[in-house]
This record gives C-alpha cells, sequence and structure tokens, in this order.
C-alpha cells in the first residue's frame, strides 16, 4: 500500500515546534526578504513566507526594491542588514534582474544570516560535515524521508539534478545519512535504468512528469521537488504522478508534498541563526 507523503501536515508540525520554541526562549528573530522587481511569482512567494513567518512570532519585514536598482545599491542594502542587530535572516528573492550578479549577491549576505543556506561559506561547511545553515528544500526533503523510512543508513539514493539549491546539497544531507549516493543529471547515460536501483529517487529537474513508473525500483521511497505547469494548467511536479506511484513505498503529491516544508524549514533556519547570533 502506498503512502502519500503529506508534507503540508508535516510541515505544520514543525512551524508549531519553531513557534514553541520561539515563546519559551523569549527570542525575537527577525526576518528581512529583499524583493528586486515586480515579478508576480516571487511577490507571492514572498507574501506566504511573511505569513508564515509572522505565524510563528518571528519579526519579518519585506524590503521591496526596484527592477532598475544597480547593484552596488543592491549591496549596500545588503551590508546595512548584515549590521543590523535585529535581523538574524536575510533572504534575497531569486531570480534577481539579469543585470545583477546572484552570486555576487549571495555571497555579500553574511554567512551566519544567511537563512538559504546558499553562501559559498555554509556550502562548504555543509560539504565537510560542519554546522552550517541548509538550504530548505533539500532539508524539508531528508524530514521528510526519515520520517517515512527512520534509518537511512546503506540505502541507495538517486538524485536527479544538480543545483547549487537542490540537488548537490541534497546529495550532501542524503550521504550524511550514510546513504550511497548517485547524482543523475542531463548527460547521466541510460537515465531511467540509473534512476531504477534507487531505494529514495529525489527528482529535481523542472520537467513536468519526467519520471515515468519504468525510471522506479518496486517499493521505492519517490520524492518530487518539481513545481511545474502542465499543458492543462496544473500545477505538477516531475514525477508522473498516476504512473509512479502505485510501484512505491511512499511518495510525495505535487502540490502539497514538498513546497510547505520549504517554508518551515525556512522559519527552522531563522530561529537557528537568531539562537547562534544570540548566544
Amino acid at each position: 500500500m502506498t503512502k502519500i507523503i503529506n508534507g503540508k501536515e508535516f510541515a505544520q508540525k514543525v512551524r508549531a515546534l519553531v513557534a514553541k520554541e520561539i515563546e519559551i526562549s523569549g527570542l525575537k528573530p527577525g526576518l528581512t526578504v529583499v524583493l528586486v522587481g515586480n515579478d508576480p511569482a516571487s511577490e507571492v512567494y514572498v507574501r506566504n513566507k511573511d505569513a508564515a513567518a509572522k505565524e510563528v512570532g518571528i519579526n519579518a519585514q519585506t524590503i521591496k526594491l526596484p527592477a532598475e536598482i544597480s547593484q552596488a545599491e543592491l549591496l549596500t542594502k545588503i551590508d546595512a542588514l548584515n549590521k543590523d542587530k535585529k535581523v538574524h535572516g536575510i533572504l534575497v528573492q531569486l531570480p534577481l534582474p539579469k543585470h545583477i550578479d546572484e552570486k555576487a549577491v549571495i555571497n555579500a549576505i553574511s554567512p551566519d544570516k544567511d537563512v538559504d543556506g546558499f553562501h559559498v561559506i555554509n556550502a562548504g561547511r555543509a560539504v565537510t560535515g560542519q554546522d552550517a545553515l541548509v538550504p530548505c528544500t533539500p532539508l524539508g526533503c531528508i524530514m521528510l524521508l526519515k520520517d517515512a523510512l527512520g534509518d537511512l543508513t546503506g540505502l541507495n539514493a538517486v538524485v536527479i539534478g544538480r543545483s547549487n539549491i537542490v540537488g548537490k546539497p541534497m546529495a550532501n544531507l542524503l550521504l550524511n545519512e550514510n546513504c550511497t549516493v548517485t547524482i543523475a543529471h542531463s548527460k547521466t547515460k541510460d537515465l531511467p535504468k540509473v534512476c531504477a536501483q534507487a531505494d529514495i529517487l529525489v527528482a529535481a529537474v523542472g520537467k513536468p512528469k519526467m519520471v515515468k513508473a519504468n525510471w522506479v525500483k518496486e517499493g521505492a521511497v519517490v520524492i518530487d521537488v518539481g513545481i511545474n505547469r502542465g499543458p492543462d494548467g496544473k500545477l505538477c511536479g516531475d514525477v508522473d504522478f498516476e504512473d509512479v506511484s502505485p510501484k512505491t513505498k511512499a511518495i510525495t503529491p505535487v502540490p502539497g508534498g514538498v513546497g510547505p516544508m520549504t517554508i518551515a524549514c525556512l522559519l527552522k533556519n531563522t530561529l537557528e541563526a537568531a539562537k547562534r547570533l544570540e548566544k
């Protein structure tokens, strides 16, 4: 019997734990989201983050900046936030306008306030097994996997996608859990065959319903990170859910799987950053 992993329900538990810890600790975590331009999707994400943060007791604010702002001006804003003791977490909503170098902006954020976990120092700490702020989506995925499977030691894990935001940090987190990890991507030879060996399959490529039943081992656990619009306009993942789910032990749906965990883990990271900075 396939278990449908309810990310929404699990995320609610994480949010409740964050709210409880903030209340008990007396901390006042501060999160600032920087939104450049007026991309409609980004505006929705930022509103959701802001509402979720306030709900758990995080002092959230959004700084909206015009699309034509110069990179130097944006970096000056970030520098001011780095120095502001009331701000524990800084998140610059991506994507940024084309004239701004995303890497330069991400690496201008203090690693201790980098609640997205994208800074090169946090990435390096994570790879070498040191204490780090970890990207929210992979962190959410690993929490769902551990909840579904318990100990992950010795399992074969395949991650489809090698982005710095999901694929690579996801692979590191799975290694930390003692999995045997393969990172597959667009240049992987016989991709379906590689995926079919996985006890854990994580799809993070951004291609609607790419993963089919013949890509999946009987009894595997499938985590679908993709959020796409199908030809019918409906949200769907990178996994063909109807085709794949009968073969799985457990699977995340889209929507309602990984998505809610990303925001819950952002709140978790903001609290973690506040605890470290207020020591």
